[in-house]
């Protein structure tokens, strides 16, 4: 990469790496933002929901700052870094003479606007995936050792920051299929995999709960070309906003003329085309298409340069779209202005009005990851998210937020309305919340059952379920009830019944600490037809029942 940049490149990089200070200064967190920061408290090799890098950054942060900066000052760091690795990317003898016009490219994008100051894995994602296009560029015409072990490193550094990073691998690896001739480039292959180990190992520790989340037990709804496959093809117009005719016009128009260039467009093509395809089974989130905008900035700025008609109108409605964009951001902070009640908007406030009438009494809210932590983070006391049937797990499943919260007098806020609630909490979106004390609050979130596939639903037939108790306590049974959930064949919750269930061993009274217990059952007769999956779920305490068991296809 070479050291020197032009004095404009960074003039115009500093005024964006300070708006970006600024913004993250003044905005409240997001909830995501919020969720991230609950991984960062305790740093981990791997997370419920995503890889590790977004708790780094996190951590990072508040290394330097408190505060909402604190939590993003390290995506401020790697949004500038990556406008020079991207600049870096385009080798091209005029481009000097065209430094406004990149910058007017890149900021004129929504979210890569946003994940220049938000603090979300595709933050990483989105440097990475630029530095890897660097490095294997230069592997491309040098592929010594050296770069082959930076182009594991960086492959590594992809995978750490999101999952799907897999699909940017392997779409260049495609592109050549020559390298697999190359022992550097195996080397890279061995590098990465060595990097990753730790998550690889952690993965196995925890059995695999983040890959059997996102593989077997995400919900899903039915097809909906309106909701999917059109909505796919809304969300790559809003990621260029009024220049997506001339960013898609300039990829169309492109020419594979190196090896290089044919890995930007396999790449840009490919996710285009893998999540096209996705879009027949499941809605496609515009920030799962976002890498695109990778490839997409050096074919685009290439052609810019050779092309006047191109250049003048990528230039036009880009600054249309960057003051667009300034003014979302302001509206951000400042919500008179804002088109709509955006999540930055009225947490502080909510949480200030609970917290006056609560004091540090901890907070267990009913299924919602994104308060728990949010409130966290601005109140600075304990609080756990309490997932029941109805929800899905998530980290507060696998950490240890519930120890937290045992045995003390919390506060239970659910969106449940409540009979003669202690507090009524209403947000700035207008979603009411109520909250009621319990004095000494005890659950048992981390009981797992466990059901030996096939099964059928014999409502006549006795079977078997198993319970683990992972808790370093015995549980009286007195305290649980168990309840079955019958879900579609879309992993939706339709029917939901108690179970008695016989104890084999009818000589416990409890469920052994870090031990195994059988259970014998008959199948609840459902009011939904041709139930797809069931799940077992314990209640203890009269709270509802949670997510204890994995979704159980019937044979």
């Amino acid at each position: 990469m070479k050291p020197k940049l032009p004095r404009i490149f960074l003039l115009l990089l500093g005024i964006v790496f300070v708006l970006n200070l600024v913004q993250s200064y003044f905005t409240p967190l997001i909830f995501d933002e919020a969720y991230y920061w609950h991984y960062a408290q305790k740093l981990s090799w791997g997370y419920f929901d995503h890889p590790p890098l977004v708790a780094l950054m996190v951590r990072l942060s508040g290394m330097f700052f408190d505060g909402e900066l604190g939590v993003r000052f390290m995506s401020c760091i790697l949004s500038s870094l990556m406008f020079i690795v991207l600049w870096a990317c385009i080798d091209h003898p005029r481009k000097k003479d065209y430094v406004v016009h990149f910058f007017v490219l890149v900021f004129s994008m929504a979210l890569l606007n946003a994940y220049g100051f938000f603090t979300l894995p595709d933050t990483p994602l989105l440097f990475f995936t630029a530095l890897f296009l660097y490095v294997y560029k230069r592997f491309l015409a040098k592929p010594t050792w050296v770069w082959g072990v930076i182009l594991g490193m960086t492959m590594a550094g992809l995978m750490y920051s999101k999952y799907h990073a897999v699909l940017v691998i392997v779409f260049v690896l495609l592109s050549n299929l020559k390298l697999v001739t190359l022992k550097n480039a195996w080397l890279a292959v061995i590098v990465a995999l060595a990097c990753y180990t730790p998550h690889f190992i952690w993965l196995y520790h925890n059995d695999f709960v983040t890959i059997k989340y996102h593989l077997f037990d995400r919900p899903n709804d039915p097809y909906s070309f309106t909701k999917y496959t059109l909505g796919y093809f809304v969300n790559l117009i809003a990621l260029f906003g009024l220049t997506f005719p001339w960013i898609y016009w300039a990829l169309f128009k492109t020419r594979q003329k190196d090896k290089f260039t044919r890995a930007l467009l396999f790449l840009t093509y490919g996710i285009i085309l893998f999540f096209f395809m996705s879009s027949f089974n499941r809605r496609i989130q515009t920030q799962w298409i976002i890498v695109i905008t990778i490839p997409l900035i050096i074919l685009v700025f290439r052609q810019m340069i050779e092309n006047e008609t191109l250049r003048k109108w990528i230039y036009r409605t880009g600054i249309v779209n960057g003051i667009l964009i300034l003014y979302l951001r302001v509206g951000l902070v400042y919500e008179p202005i804002s088109p709509i009640v955006y999540e930055t908007h009225g947490n502080k406030e909510w949480i200030a009005e609970i917290k006056s009438k609560i004091g540090d009494t901890p907070v267990v809210f009913e299924n919602s990851y994104r308060n728990a932590p949010m409130y966290a983070f601005y109140a600075g006391v304990p609080t756990f998210s309490l997932n029941n049937l109805m929800y899905r797990r998530n980290q507060y499943s696998i950490d240890e937020s519930e120890a937290k919260v045992q045995h003390q007098k919390i506060l239970y806020v659910t969106r449940r309305k409540q009979k003669a609630p202690d507090l009524e909490l209403t947000r700035a979106d207008g979603k009411v919340f109520y909250g009621k004390y319990i004095d000494d609050f005890e659950s048992f979130r981390k009981l797992r059952t466990l059901v030996e596939e096939p099964i059928h639903l014999d409502l006549e037939r006795e079977q078997e379920f198993k319970v683990y108790n992972p808790y370093d306590q015995d549980i009286d049974l007195k305290k649980i009830k168990f309840n079955i959930a019958y879900l579609t064949s879309f992993k939706d919750v339709k029917d939901r019944m108690a179970i008695e269930p016989r104890i084999v061993d009818d000589s416990l009274k409890a469920l052994p600490a870090n031990d195994t217990v059988s259970f014998i059952f008959k199948f609840p007769k459902p009011k939904m037809k041709d139930p797809a999956y069931f799940r077992i779920g314990i209640s203890e305490n009269g709270l509802l029942p949670g997510i204890n068991g994995t979704n159980t296809k019937f044979d």
